[in-house]
């Protein structure tokens, strides 16, 4: 008979033996371990997926909490940011030139243009390459939000082929996935963090899916479909939530900061006759490098800030199902 069921403990084991399987598979390969080893191993990725995976309670990413309060700054606070950076690398000529003096400073100069040019290209390479990967990463975190719409979609125009109790109940609770997405999860994303309602919401979803018994080949093909799309829809969740905890690894960002204080750092010991002229060309580096910097800073957390990635893709299916005849 058509439907959903509850059947208590036996059918909790099968929705969390299903899950487990989809998204904590074990290495394939090596020796067949025995029976005891191997229920070991299952309990301990268990315990891991529960931790880890978005489709458990609980899951947690945290993220660099100084890097997103930078992020979570307004864009006017940031600019604020950038020309006092500024102003203070064009004070540095002035200081130096005062302390050390022109004759000492101008004896280095072909020495230091060497030098110069060595780190400038280094420090180049290594800023360009984190703003093209934090810009693609950015891009990837809009592709994750699109997909996953698009997943909640399909498996709502799916669950249309289900009659009866069944496909409305999967609807609603897929529909309430998506709000409490929308509403709770997006904050908690701007903190680098995953929302357990959202996590035990999408936990729902799996149990009326799994829990589902087709009466013929034609249902057993739409739970099939179905239970695929939920796969894409749980692994771009997680992508997103991953993203969201920020792109920049720590030691890279001790580079970056580094290698700027360093860059514009060098300019202040050429020794030029038109100190004004000097002040000026490290003015215009300052601001080349730190806006930069700015743009990795910006976008750094896809989810956080003033540019960042929206939870409209899915607000918009979410309005689609509401015009959807029940």
């Amino acid at each position: 008979m058509t439907g959903m069921y509850s059947g208590g403990h036996d059918d909790a084991c099968r929705v969390s033996s299903a899950v487990e399987q989809r998204f904590c598979k074990p290495k394939v390969g090596g020796s067949i371990p025995s029976p005891g080893t191997m229920r070991s191993k299952r309990q301990r990725r268990s315990q891991t997926c529960r931790a880890e995976t978005p489709g458990s309670a609980g899951a947690q990413f945290d993220g660099p909490e100084a890097m997103i309060f930078l992020t979570t700054q307004p864009m006017w606070v940031l600019g604020i940011l950038v020309a006092l950076a500024t102003l203070l690398a064009m004070l540095g000529p002035i200081v130096v030139r005062r302390r050390l003096g022109l004759e000492w400073l101008s004896t280095n100069n072909e020495v230091a243009g060497f030098k110069f040019a060595t780190i400038g290209v280094l420090y180049a390479v290594l800023l360009g390459f984190a703003v093209i990967v934090v810009w693609e990463e950015f891009n990837g975190a809009e592709t994750s939000v699109v997909q996953e719409a698009g997943a909640a979609a399909t498996i709502y125009r799916l669950s249309d082929g289900i009659g009866g109790a069944s496909g409305s109940a999967l609807r609603d609770k897929l529909s309430d996935y998506l709000k409490i997405a929308i509403d709770d999860e997006w904050p908690a994303m701007e903190r680098g963090r995953a929302s357990p309602a959202a996590t035990q919401s999408l936990d729902r979803v799996y149990a009326m899916v799994l829990t589902f018994h087709p009466a013929d080949l034609r249902e057993a093909g739409i739970q099939s479909a179905i239970v695929s799309e939920l796969g894409i829809l749980t692994r771009e969740r997680r992508d997103r939530l991953v993203r969201a905890t920020g792109i920049v690894p720590d030691v890279l960002w001790l580079v970056l900061f580094g290698g700027a204080a360093l860059t514009v750092g060098f300019t202040f010991f050429f020794g030029t006759r038109n100190l004004r002229a000097q002040t000026m060309m490290t003015g215009m580096l300052a601001v080349l490098v730190f806006g930069a910097l700015f743009v990795v800073i910006v976008i750094d957390h896809p989810f956080s800030g003033s540019v960042k990635v929206t939870s409209d893709p899915l607000a918009a299916v979410l309005a689609d199902f509401a015009k959807s005849p029940p």
